[in-house]
């Protein structure tokens, strides 16, 4: 039972692990990506990373440990002048693990390792994603500023508005009146218009009879 067991041992001895390990980093900086299956490539990443780390100080000293690691001089200068360039402002997680399917032979993971800074793809894809982030960022800036903004506007056309439905309620309530009176009046006019023939009619046969009584005098 491997119990606790962090080092995957490849089926391999100490010196043929570390020796492959060495040609695989150094092909790694040099290529900047490698096909190997999983297993390996997780043994790698936790090989080459360190020496990332060690290599953003560039002295004598870190790179003699390097060199002790990957020995080959070009894969040591190409860490130290060209990697660590771009990998500077990182901090860890410089490589990256893109699975690919199983080996038509036995069947193993196999998978893409590569130096993360160097895949540039996702580097646009990545700044694509940021822009748009931002863009929403600032939506939802404009439409908090915007928010105080309408209520402030609605504080202040709600009383016009209230006041117009006053002003053509008093408007509907004086015409009403209005009308009214007029119909009041024309009514008058109608029962005075009426009454007047009747007392005509009463004060003419008076006035005959008032005749009458003068030629029989």
């Amino acid at each position: 039972m491997r119990h606790n067991k962090s080092i995957n041992h490849l089926g391999r001895t100490s010196a043929h692990r570390k020796a492959m390990l060495s040609n695989m980093s150094s092909s790694l900086i040099m290529h900047k990506r490698i096909t190997t299956t999983v297993a390996k490539a997780k043994a790698l990443k936790k090989y080459v990373e360190p020496l990332i780390t060690k290599a953003k100080e560039d002295t004598t000293h870190n790179r003699r440990i390097v060199f002790s690691y990957l020995e080959d001089k070009q894969a040591v200068s190409e860490l130290f002048r060209e990697v660590v360039v771009k990998v500077g402002d990182r901090p860890g997680g410089y490589t990256r693990i893109l699975r690919t399917g199983t080996r038509l032979g036995d069947r193993a993971e196999m998978c893409i390792i590569e130096l993360v800074d160097y895949n540039e793809a996702m580097l646009e894809a990545k700044d694509s994603k940021k822009k748009s982030r931002r863009s929403r960022r600032s939506k939802t800036t404009a439409t908090k500023t915007e928010a105080p903004v309408a209520e402030v506007k609605e504080e202040v056309e709600t009383p016009v508005e209230e006041v117009k439905d006053e002003v053509v309620e008093e408007v509907k309530e004086e015409k009403v009146e209005e009308f009214k009176e007029e119909k009041v009046e024309k009514k008058e006019e109608v029962k005075a218009e009426v009454e007047k023939p009747a007392e005509e009619v009463k004060e003419e046969p008076k006035e005959e009879e008032n005749k009458e009584d003068d030629t029989e005098k």
